[in-house]
């Protein structure tokens, strides 16, 4: 099943590739490696904003995430042109707006990785992450994460 076979089943429509907020671009190619940079959780158009911990919980920070790798494919696809030639997710960082007691920015992140894994599959979307909780996200977002990918030449 191709790439957009799976994202049409899923209900996912890519977005268009954000305008960057400050001085980057939104993905660099080198390669056959693709770095996109950090997209931060949006909801209704707007920073979804919140602390995990405080006034967000793991499953609103979890759909963050998984809107986020949404937006991710997104701009991965315009980096790239077709989706089908990504032959790995190499790796996602995540960053976790938190408070300091809270510490399930790894469940959080899921939310993203299941995602990834579910449309790429076990072997493409199997990926290296972190996960860290910050005190704070540009915007005031509860999440933000960036991911390597690499491409058919």
């Amino acid at each position: 099943m191709s790439v957009y076979d799976k994202l049409q089943q899923l209900g996912i429509t890519l977005p268009p590739v954000a305008t960057p907020a400050a001085a980057y671009v939104p993905f660099v190619r080198t390669g056959n490696l693709v770095f996109l940079s950090g997209h931060i959780a949006k909801k209704d158009g707007k920073p979804w904003v919140g602390q995990l911990g405080l006034t967000l919980g793991t499953e609103e920070g979890q759909a963050a995430a998984r809107a986020i790798a949404i937006d991710l494919l997104g701009t991965l696809h315009a980096a790239v042109g077709d989706l089908n030639k990504v032959t790995r997710i190499v790796k996602l960082m995540s960053l976790v707006n938190s408070t300091p007691t809270f510490t399930e920015q790894h469940l959080v992140t899921n939310g993203a990785s299941n995602l990834i894994g579910e449309v790429f599959g076990a072997t493409i979307g199997a990926h290296a992450r972190s996960a860290f909780g910050v005190a704070q996200v540009p915007l005031g977002a509860c999440v933000e994460i960036e991911m390597i990918a690499e491409v058919q030449g």
